[in-house]
């Protein structure tokens, strides 16, 4: 016959096996008992860990945002030359091919009113940008300059066509291209400054979460460990617990997330995407999936810190 200890307490009455193959397999359902027991302690540890991964969150969604419009304008050529409205076609072609003659010069694109307007109008879903005329937009030439050509040829270049008559302005993209690439930096830099404010705010709550749980369930701990329960089998649900709060505060700070960037973008969509030239978008799914998991290994480390007097006792 099985022994068994039976310690009756008020409110609760417990009745602890010795603990077996069986109940050791048992992990999930008693960390799932022992939530259920203390789920207000559980629901706000898991609040106060969103409200920490969503600033996370929020700064990676700027991240991966503007890497994305630094793609996009590396991608648009290194100089757009506007024309004037009453350009010659005959000197059009002439400025084209005498452009394509300069060292350095890849290629030339000319690009039409009706095409620009195209052009603009699938990158963006602004009905106001669709209802444009083709003349509310002005013809240009793209010019691609070659990779290993330096920045100052191409404004020296820049700078000679913007003295010819049928040219009215040339943009150049590198100084956008330089000062996206620096803010792009300093915001990964600040994102991995936030991932470790973050990590200490889920190790403090956690610790704290896991310490006061097992205060209120000292007896029972003691209890087990009179019955010869290992420390693993003691811990285990204590683990689960923590990681369920880690992951579970992660995902939440990303639904949260999700819903402020669908009221914002709904709002603003046009505006921005006319703006940085690219649609906005949310965090990538391997981002999402990184900031769960790792959330839960993140809760599962602190709960097994904070339970290291019990491996002494």
């Amino acid at each position: 016959m099985p022994s068994t200890v039976s310690i009756s307490t008020n409110p609760a009455i417990w009745v602890l096996s010795e603990p077996d193959e069986d109940n050791m397999n048992g992990t999930t359902s008693r960390a799932w008992r022992n939530g259920k027991a203390d789920w207000k302690m559980h629901l706000l540890s898991i609040f106060s860990l969103s409200v920490a991964f969503v600033c996370l969150a929020s700064a990676l969604l700027v991240v991966s945002n503007l890497d994305r419009v630094r793609q996009r304008w590396s991608r648009v050529g290194r100089t757009t030359v506007y024309l004037r409205d009453n350009a010659d076609p005959a000197q059009v072609q002439e400025l084209r091919e005498a452009i394509n003659r300069t060292a350095g010069v890849r290629t030339v694109r000319y690009v039409s009113p009706e095409e620009a307007r195209r052009e603009l109008v699938a990158e963006s879903s602004d009905g106001a940008l669709a209802a444009l005329p083709a003349q509310a937009f002005s013809a240009s030439l793209e010019v691609d300059f070659q990779e290993d050509l330096a920045d100052a040829d191409v404004s020296s270049i820049a700078g000679k066509i913007r003295s010819i008559p049928v040219v009215d302005g040339v943009e150049t993209y590198a100084r956008w291209s330089e000062r996206l690439g620096r803010l792009l930096d300093g915001g990964v830099a600040a994102s991995l400054l936030l991932s470790l404010v973050v990590s200490g705010a889920v190790i403090s709550v956690v610790a704290s979460t896991m310490r006061m749980a097992l205060e209120r369930r000292r007896v029972e701990v003691e209890v087990l460990q009179l019955v010869g329960a290992t420390h693993g089998y003691v811990r285990a649900p204590f683990l689960v617990e923590g990681a369920a709060q880690g992951g579970l505060g992660a995902a939440a700070a990303v639904l949260l997330l999700a819903l402020l960037y669908s009221i914002v973008r709904g709002r603003f969509d046009g505006e921005l995407a006319l703006i940085l030239g690219v649609e906005p978008i949310f965090l990538p799914w391997h981002v999402i999936v990184a900031m769960v998991l790792g959330g839960a290994l993140l809760g599962a480390l602190s709960s097994a810190f904070s339970l290291r007097r019990l491996s002494c006792a």
